[in-house]
């Protein structure tokens, strides 16, 4: 199986860095999203554009992640799509979602649901700051070393 980058592409704040360690490691990239947009005009660069239907993007990336998939996503209920199909998920703050950390990920988006729901909680999560993106560099390009690595 051939290493590839699947982002989930419409809030992705991460783009130019997954870009950049993307080619620095010849890794190809599917850029997928609901809507067209601009993203870097480069071989190992692919723009797939998927229908405006509830979760056509997260379940193009579903059905293509594997072992050797990396997978940028936020959505938590992806994340634990991928994860279950062997894929490396990472969120693009940099915090890599794991077979031990995406259940408590689970619970906490559920309850926090149902506090905004009943009014309780105002607003959503901490703005994306640039240890978020140095992180989430750091991560990606040690999260690829490993799969490459592997047999």
């Amino acid at each position: 199986m051939p290493l590839q980058i699947l982002v989930d592409a419409d809030a992705c704040p991460v783009k130019e860095e997954i870009y950049k360690v993307a080619l620095r490691h010849a890794v190809p990239v599917k850029i997928v999203s609901n809507s067209a947009f601009r993203v870097l005009v480069h071989p190992l660069v692919e723009r797939v554009v998927v229908g405006s239907g509830f979760d056509e993007a997260d379940d193009w990336i579903a059905e293509r992640a594997d072992p050797a998939a990396i997978v940028i996503t936020a959505d938590i209920l992806l994340a634990d799509r991928c994860i279950k199909s062997g894929a490396t998920v990472i969120a693009p703050n940099g915090k890599p979602f794991t077979t031990a950390s995406i259940g408590g990920a689970i619970a906490t988006r559920a309850i926090m649901a149902d506090l905004r729901a009943g009014g309780d909680v105002v607003g959503g999560p901490a703005p994306f700051a640039k240890t978020d993106r140095s992180r989430f560099l750091n991560v990606l390009d040690a999260a690829l070393v490993k799969l490459r690595r592997q047999p």
